[in-house]
């Protein structure tokens, strides 16, 4: 990887006198699953981001790993995925919640946590950056159903999925900049049907796309708005697949509209070794609005890259200043 890549970005004068573009570096983190420490804080401010995605799923209505993450002072967008509400937005949940829900509401407790931060059906302008985040449905399970009716209904006044799109929709309508980064939890339907795909189903019976169709129906209509897609990240469906150990899911495709789809869901995201404590995220790279590079990264206790899979990756010549 070109070292250039590593720093974090910068507007350079250029030889001609003129500012040259500015290189942005995000990461995506996949689902958290209870696996959120301190160190994961500091690793992102010694990666030297500009920003920060999560994808959602950070545990079980984990509300103290919530409150962990809005705390963290970096430029930040959340979206919370099915397990955050996991024993509120289902009758099966609510049956097996181990907590007195008359009493405590963890999923409107994560909510207060983050605020604005939450771009679930809303948005999170950076003007710093030039971009606007603009969240999917949040709570997602995947699949075209629309599922835990009365729940979207009590928090969102939603009761489909046109108007779930519609939602989306006005969100990015909204944004205070052209250049949208998409962040869901579950990705959008239409990015392959295969069990290894993006969003494919990798459960009996094998087969069949998992992607949300609100979300992919809301990118289309705001794409037709003239709105650059640069970047799509979610997570939900883990990269290791319950149906085979033979190979991992495909964690990234490229529309032909040169928007990168990034399932960042590497899961578990730490893992103790012999010799070290290792925790992964994804790194994106934006120059001039167009994804450069995007990669999985893996750091150590000293928070070194000891390794790194390029997922994608595009020359800075061919991108015009």
């Amino acid at each position: 990887m070109n070292q250039e890549l590593r720093t974090p970005a910068t507007a350079m004068p250029s030889t001609d006198g003129k500012q040259a573009p500015e290189l942005i570096k995000i990461a995506v983190i996949g689902d958290v699953h209870d696996q959120w420490e301190a160190a994961d804080g500091v690793a992102l401010q010694q990666l030297g981001i500009d920003l920060a995605l999560f994808v959602g799923d950070f545990g079980n209505e984990s509300v103290e790993i919530v409150r962990a993450i809005a705390a963290l002072e970096i430029p930040k967008a959340v979206i919370l995925g099915n397990h955050d509400a996991w024993y509120s937005a289902s009758s099966w949940g609510r049956q097996k919640c181990p907590y007195d829900r008359s009493k405590e509401n963890r999923v409107q407790q994560q909510l207060d946590l983050l605020g604005d931060l939450h771009v679930g059906y809303g948005k999170r302008d950076f003007p710093d950056l030039n971009l606007t985040v603009v969240g999917a449905r949040p709570f997602s399970w995947g699949g075209s159903d629309w599922k835990n009716p009365e729940f979207y209904q009590e928090h969102y006044g939603i009761h489909n999925l046109a108007e779930s799109t519609a939602q989306i929709v006005t969100a990015a309508s909204q944004a205070a900049h052209d250049t949208i980064i998409f962040l869901g939890h579950c990705g959008p339907l239409g990015l392959g049907d295969r069990p290894d795909d993006p969003c494919g189903k990798d459960w009996q019976p094998i087969g069949g796309d998992h992607g949300d169709p609100d979300f992919a129906a809301a990118i289309d209509q705001v794409r037709q708005q003239g709105k650059a897609i640069p970047l799509v990240a979610f997570g939900h469906m883990h990269h290791h697949l319950r149906h085979t150990k033979q190979f991992l899911r495909t964690p990234l495709l490229v529309s032909p509209e040169a928007t990168v789809y990034l399932n960042a869901a590497a899961v578990p995201r730490i893992i103790q070794t012999d010799n070290s404590r290792q925790r992964n995220f994804s790194l994106v790279y934006l120059l001039n609005g167009i994804v450069l590079q995007a990669s999985l990264i893996w750091v150590d206790a000293d928070f070194t890259i000891i390794t790194e899979q390029i997922l994608y990756s595009r020359t800075a010549l061919a991108i015009e200043a």
